[in-house]
């Protein structure tokens, strides 16, 4: 939740909420060292979901960015059937950062790191100065069952929010796919409609517009895109997550109206696009509205 127009990052540029398509992932970076501008949390209690059943053996035999989809006319890619390996999606989880030590949920909260700040999609146009955005680490549960940490930009006035968040859904054992921040050779890459990446500022307009997305300012984060996809019309994104738009399916990653992730950030004050109706943005969560 994550120029939309533009067909190279299907999702960082389909929906004023979608991230973008999946490359393979940015090098490993060393772990923030947590100081006095660096926030912990710790579990809360009372947040249980219904129970997300984790693979242990998680599908093998698929690589995530490896086969572009051919162009719509409106610059998309080609929706097509979800292929049988990830109808009930359980990839393992690439690791950008060390996972944490122990099993408790941990996040930090700092300034974004001059080479972390190079990797990412901020300029000098986007709407939100850099020094307005955080860096925030958190743990996740992986569906391949394994503790993970995830790395995160978002605006500063949301910054403790998200990480109580990614607290309670920790405490929920909801499980993500990946958590990293979204670099610039992903806005343009051709469309491969499998990408799932859980991530928030990418630096962009909204999708057929001029205005900026919730995401340039850092204010709206995308969860599992592809077990939460975008439709409008006949368009899906990712185009290859056609088995997730039948919600009445449950499987773990999604996420479903009234469920513990949608109360989590209800409860700090952010909406979710799966209740609109056109489009329906369901991995996108928002502080705007937008």
């Amino acid at each position: 939740m994550w120029r939309k127009a533009a067909a190279g990052a299907v999702l960082a540029l389909a929906v004023s909420g979608c991230s973008p398509e999946a490359p393979p992932a940015p090098p490993p970076v060393p772990a923030p060292t947590t100081t006095a501008a660096t926030t912990s949390t710790t579990s809360a209690p009372g947040t249980a979901a219904r129970p997300a059943t984790v693979s242990s053996a998680p599908a093998a035999g698929w690589q995530v960015g490896a086969r572009p989809l051919p162009r719509r006319s409106d610059g998309f890619g080609e929706v097509e059937p979800t292929p049988p390996e990830l109808v009930n999606r359980a990839l393992p989880t690439k690791d950008v950062l060390p996972p944490p030590a122990g099993a408790a949920y941990a996040s930090t909260i700092s300034a974004v790191p001059a080479d972390v700040l190079a990797r990412s999609t901020w300029q000098p146009g986007c709407p939100v100065k850099a020094a307005d955005l955080r860096y925030l680490t958190m743990s996740f549960w992986g569906f391949d069952g394994r503790a993970h940490t995830g790395e995160m930009l978002v605006n500063a006035t949301g910054a403790a929010g998200i990480t109580k968040v990614f607290g309670q859904l920790f405490a929920a054992r909801f499980p993500l796919e990946e958590m990293r921040v979204t670099g610039p050779a992903e806005l343009t890459a051709p469309p491969t409609g499998d990408g799932n990446s859980t991530s928030a500022f990418v630096c962009r307009p909204a999708r057929g517009q001029t205005t900026w997305s919730a995401h340039a300012s850092g204010l709206a984060v995308d969860v599992n895109p592809f077990c939460n996809p975008y439709t409008q019309g006949d368009l899906v994104l990712p185009e290859l997550a056609s088995a997730y738009v039948d919600r009445s399916r449950h499987r773990p990653g999604m996420v479903l109206a009234g469920d513990a992730t949608v109360r989590a950030f209800a409860a700090i004050g952010w909406s979710w696009g799966g209740n609109w109706h056109s489009p329906t943005d369901r991995m996108h969560f928002t502080a705007t509205g937008h």
